[in-house]
């Protein structure tokens, strides 16, 4: 599907819809990832009905200040952590899957405080799990 040419990203994540929307399109990336997919379906067995509405909630509330987001994400981490260990490869696939969802679908402040957040919530999350932080590329329009 990426391999189609698309328009320029011309909208930012700006509404519930929009980051929605981005939530769907990158966690179905992930989904089906041949390093990420194990690790979100068979370790954790997310069900992704009700998971990405959560998604949306923490992302709304980080990029719109909207309320409604009620979680721990580093509690869920760890306890599939526990069942079979992150590595640095798993972090950097995400960051990966993560940038070019954004770079293909949106653009503007919004977009790029969700590029530098998505970039810290790697760094932190691998510094408590692993006991170092994986190095994080610049992302686009740094």
């Amino acid at each position: 599907m990426r391999d189609r040419p698309r328009p320029a990203p011309s909208r930012d994540l700006d509404t519930h819809e929009q980051i929605a929307e981005m939530v769907r399109q990158f966690y179905a990336d992930v989904a089906q990832d041949d390093l990420l997919g194990p690790m979100f379906n068979e370790v954790a067995r997310v069900d992704w009905s009700e998971h990405l509405p959560k998604l949306t909630d923490f992302w709304c509330r980080a990029l719109l200040g909207m309320t409604g987001y009620q979680g721990n994400p580093f509690r869920a981490h760890l306890l599939v952590h526990a069942q079979r260990a992150f590595t640095p490869a798993h972090f950097e696939r995400w960051l990966t899957l993560f940038h070019e969802t954004l770079d293909l679908g949106w653009i503007g402040p919004n977009a790029q405080r969700a590029h530098d957040l998505a970039d810290n919530v790697a760094r932190v999350h691998s510094r408590q799990l692993l006991g170092q932080a994986i190095a994080v590329a610049p992302s686009a329009g740094s």
